[in-house]
């Protein structure tokens, strides 16, 4: 049979295409804990550690709680966005398909997770690093089934990666005194401890071809509402903060290495201690009135350790540092995600991909605690 020139130059672009391997976008793969979990925990059934009542997620979407352990959006949702690229789904959303994948991404963050497999046991279950990276062997298993091995090889290599864990690893592990963790080590040989688990980590997304990676510093964690109720002064836990300090020192010595030794690695550290610092000391100078106790509470009973129905909100969300005990507002999310953009020059993938508005201003909770 002969072929027509327009017939042969259709078959000449098909084989193309399938020599030159599936045209994928540039998506996110994050990993993390409650402040970027967007619903793994919501499927953990026996997770203690969960954003599943109201009046979680009240500033996003439908007003129903999404898994997002805050009134709004995560930092790396917004980060994200203001960078065009989609916002990943929870690895156990049930929606989650090989061709969501392909245009989204995945987001593994789990409420209670630590870069150490033993943080956070007292939650019952929680995704560690370690196991947030085996879930993402599996996706690219499955990624590689789907479009083949060079295709999948150039599209993890060509994604984005986003890793933020380590403030469990000292409040709901080493300062608790229930774990080993806290005798076996004094502050200086655990943070070498956490530095050499997450070197062998970023390691192995390296050898999974993760090139373009960012890992979030810790803040004041001693200023977290929670921190300072069990103070006895009710005041910042100094020695919980100079831990993340020296967390942050090493992690970024550590991000400097890696990104010198491993063949096309770029990986930053996003350090916003000082800004978070910042905000608390000197609130009004941001725009916010509190920042010292959590939005969501049970009025004088503290510590409120999470959010649910029965809760008393704060007449205006946007002016509070803090949602819960733990987690920021998503205001606060919004200040820190902007000065990460800032101070690294992030630009954007895609354009097209128009970051979602912040949340419109709410001081009075829904009258139904449904939505």
């Amino acid at each position: 049979m002969k072929l027509s020139s327009r017939q042969l130059i259709i078959i000449l672009i098909l084989l193309g295409i399938a020599t030159d391997g599936y045209h994928c976008k540039v998506v996110q793969f994050i990993f993390g804990d409650s402040l970027s979990d967007v619903g793994n925990n919501r499927y953990l059934t026996r997770s203690l550690a969960n954003a599943n009542l109201p009046w979680y997620g009240i500033d996003f979407g439908n007003g129903m709680p999404n898994g997002r352990f805050t009134n709004g959006r995560t930092v790396a949702d917004i980060i994200g966005d203001k960078m065009g690229l989609p916002r990943p789904p929870a690895f156990l959303d049930p929606s989650l398909s090989e061709d969501v994948i392909l245009e989204n991404g995945v987001n593994y963050a789990s409420g209670g997770g630590g870069i150490l497999n033993e943080t956070g046991g007292y939650f019952i279950q929680r995704f560690s690093l370690y196991k947030q990276i085996d879930l993402f062997r599996g996706t690219q298993d499955l990624i590689k089934s789907k479009i083949g091995n060079e295709a999948a090889e150039k599209f993890f290599q060509e994604a984005r990666y986003v890793v933020a864990l380590g403030s469990n690893d000292f409040i709901n592990n080493y300062l608790t005194g229930v774990y080993s963790d806290s005798w076996k080590y004094n502050d200086a040989t655990f943070i070498d401890y956490l530095m050499e688990t997450l070197e062998d980590q970023l390691k192995m997304l390296h050898g999974m071809g993760a090139r373009q990676l960012m890992v979030f510093g810790l803040g004041p964690m001693g200023c977290i509402p929670l921190q300072r109720v069990l103070s006895t002064s009710g005041g910042c836990q100094e020695k919980t903060n100079k831990l993340a300090v020296s967390f942050n020192a090493a992690a970024s010595k550590l991000l400097d290495k890696m990104s010198s030794a491993l063949a096309n690695a770029s990986y930053t550290f996003g350090d916003n201690y000082d800004v978070v610092n910042d905000v608390i000391t000197n609130p009004s100078k941001f725009g916010f009135e509190n920042s010292d106790s959590p939005c969501c509470s049970f009025g004088r009973i503290r510590p409120a350790l999470t959010c649910v129905p029965a809760s008393t909100l704060c007449n205006d969300r946007s002016k509070y540092v803090f949602w819960d005990e733990y987690h920021p507002s998503d205001a606060a999310n919004e200040l820190v995600a902007n000065e990460l953009i800032k101070k690294l020059g992030f630009l954007q993938v895609d354009p097209t991909n128009s970051p979602s508005p912040a949340p419109a201003p709410a001081s009075e909770p829904s009258p139904d605690p449904e939505g």
